[in-house]
């Protein structure tokens, strides 16, 4: 009687990390409450400024604030929804206006990806998952691609919720749905380069988790530290007025960005202690 043993290929433990690792994203709690956060936000933000636009600013003393000329300097608010998305870009491909409303957009996900990443990461080492999993398993690639993988479909989410509630605050709150310098086909290039970045930001956060293992705090600090640096980029590649040559600079950029950092990752997994 021969009896054969099938060979565990690293196309098959993949495929079974991703598939447990996407049962274990859509039975989180955590990331239900970070969806619903991301869908909530910007009903909030909209219908906040919106009440508040057009009064005039005041200091911690309740005292107007005046401009450089003695003007009261008021509150502004978004002219349309999809300020909420990003701004246009000006024909030198810079974007165009950095004030306090135009960073209150649906580039802030960027950031809360962090903590959906860090957190799924340092609890596989929290929990022991981690080390028996290496035990087993000594090749790292597979669990470096599969948290990848998983940071993209939550980021990806988070962004497309975050989109679906700026529309509803934007109805809610009666702001206009205009659109000038841009028409819906840029609003679609726009958010799939923006997914197509998520791979960057991913990748970024789970370098910074293998660092901080099972220590949640430090993965954030380090992984909000360093994305910050790449921040500014978003609105200058994905801005409202996308076409498909952003689309392709956003997905190519972010898969080849994904690709180093991953590597980067499996070399701290070989070379650091798992504990």
């Amino acid at each position: 009687m021969n009896i054969k043993f099938e060979s565990f290929s690293f196309k098959k433990r993949l495929k079974s990390m991703i598939s447990l690792d996407i049962r274990r994203l859509f039975t989180s709690k955590s990331f239900y409450i970070i969806i619903c956060s991301c869908l909530i936000a910007p009903i909030l933000i909209l219908l906040m400024t919106s009440m508040m636009a057009g009064n005039p600013m005041t200091d911690k003393n309740g005292n107007i604030i005046l401009d450089e000329l003695g003007n009261p300097v008021y509150m502004e608010g978004f002219k349309n929804v999809w300020q909420m998305i990003g701004s246009v870009s000006s024909n030198n491909g810079a974007a165009m206006g950095m004030d306090i409303v135009s960073m209150c957009n649906i580039n802030m996900v960027f950031m809360a990806i962090a903590v959906l990443v860090c957190m799924f990461v340092s609890a596989d080492f929290r929990s022991g998952y981690a080390k028996n999993l290496f035990t087993i398993r000594s090749d790292k690639k597979d669990y470096v691609i599969s948290k990848t993988i998983i940071g993209f479909i939550g980021g990806s989410l988070m962004l497309i919720f975050f989109f679906v509630g700026s529309l509803l605050g934007g109805a809610i709150s009666g702001i206009s749905f205009e659109m000038e310098g841009f028409n819906a086909f840029n609003i679609i290039m726009c958010m799939i380069t923006k997914i197509g970045l998520v791979f960057v930001f991913a990748s970024i956060f789970v370098v910074m988790s293998v660092v901080g293992k099972d220590k949640l705090w430090l993965s954030l600090i380090a992984g909000l530290g360093v994305s910050m640096l790449l921040f500014m980029m978003i609105p200058i590649i994905s801005p409202l007025n996308a076409n498909i040559m952003n689309v392709v600079l956003g997905i190519l950029g972010g898969v080849i960005f994904a690709f180093g950092m991953g590597a980067i990752s499996n070399i701290i997994l070989k070379k650091t202690s798992l504990i």
